[in-house]
């Protein structure tokens, strides 16, 4: 019998745009694959509407808040649908920047210093020595990151405004300059690393990640050996110390600049990474021989409850 997949996809968060190409993306994969697919744009009623559709899995397609930070994990366990990716604690986890950060500092991972401080607070004073970022704590896709350099006088006014929609907290961490690297896990494996630059020089921002040409992925990264291995080595540890399954993707920020300090820090772990044209975990499977089709069969035989 066809297996019947859901996928979600949209949803309600600043991510909404992104999570529709991922969706659109893996819905065509899944029925190239065979599988009975229903696309659904997740709204306030989804319960209700996977109660009535009964799909044998949801792959979850969703970035961001209600997707992927357990919420949506919990419906999908509550209604005893199996679904692909991590499971609810770990997706809560990962979601929030300063209590991931605390889990993967105790498993031995390095991890940018940082602070947790009112929005308020780091619009009036700089709460760290410029060079800075300044990141929403449950946001993804870069909405919200502003960086403070280092001859910028004053805090980011923007963060005082009555129309900041990132909430009321924000971590502010060190600047780490250098290069940014990211590593994918399938299963319980690390694939390859990308070295990602902006093609315009600048940043990886939202349009750098998304927009046709916006970003140089080079893979493999061009690190000496035993850099690239300690990459895949701290991509898997924080995986397993998130509780992650299923897919995610760690990203790194590694200061080989001349006279830099050689730093190796991990920034976040994506629970649910990108699954656009222009995404990197597809990218590094690709690399390693497993097609788009493949990938997406995989989180889908993958897929389960009590994750």
């Amino acid at each position: 019998m066809t297996k019947h997949v859901a996928v979600l996809m949209g949803g309600l968060s600043a991510e909404r745009e992104v999570s529709l190409r991922s969706g659109e993306a893996c819905a065509r994969a899944l029925e190239a694959e065979g599988f009975k697919v229903s696309r659904l744009d997740v709204d306030r009623q989804i319960a209700q509407t996977l109660a009535a559709l009964r799909p044998d899995v949801a792959f979850n397609a969703l970035h961001g808040r209600f997707g992927e930070d357990g919420i949506m994990q919990g419906i999908l366990e509550m209604l005893a649908i199996p679904y692909t990716h991590s499971g609810v604690l770990a997706s809560a986890l990962a979601m929030q920047k300063d209590r991931a950060k605390d889990v993967l500092r105790a498993a031995g991972v390095p991890v940018a210093k940082g602070v947790t401080v009112d929005r308020i607070e780091a619009g009036k004073r700089h709460v760290l020595p410029p060079p800075y970022v300044v990141k929403p704590l449950s946001e993804g896709s870069s909405y919200g990151v502003i960086i403070v350099r280092a001859d910028q006088e004053h805090p980011p006014q923007e963060l005082t405004r009555s129309d900041w929609a990132h909430g009321e907290k924000v971590l502010v961490e060190s600047f780490i300059a250098g290069r940014e690297l990211t590593c994918a896990v399938i299963g319980d494996k690390a694939y390859d690393v990308i070295d990602i630059r902006a093609a315009d020089g600048g940043w990886y921002d939202y349009d750098a990640k998304y927009a046709p040409g916006g970003s140089i992925h080079v893979l493999p990264a061009n690190l000496k050996e035993k850099i690239y291995q300690n990459v895949q080595e701290l991509a898997l540890v924080a995986h397993r110390a998130l509780g992650c399954r299923g897919v995610s993707r760690t990203d790194f920020r590694y200061d080989d600049s001349l006279g830099g300090t050689g730093e190796l820090v991990v920034l976040e772990v994506n629970s649910q990474p990108g699954m656009t044209e222009t995404s990197l975990v597809p990218e590094i499977a690709a690399y390693a021989g497993l097609s788009f089709g493949e990938l997406v069969r995989w989180m889908v035989e993958d897929a389960s409850c009590d994750r």
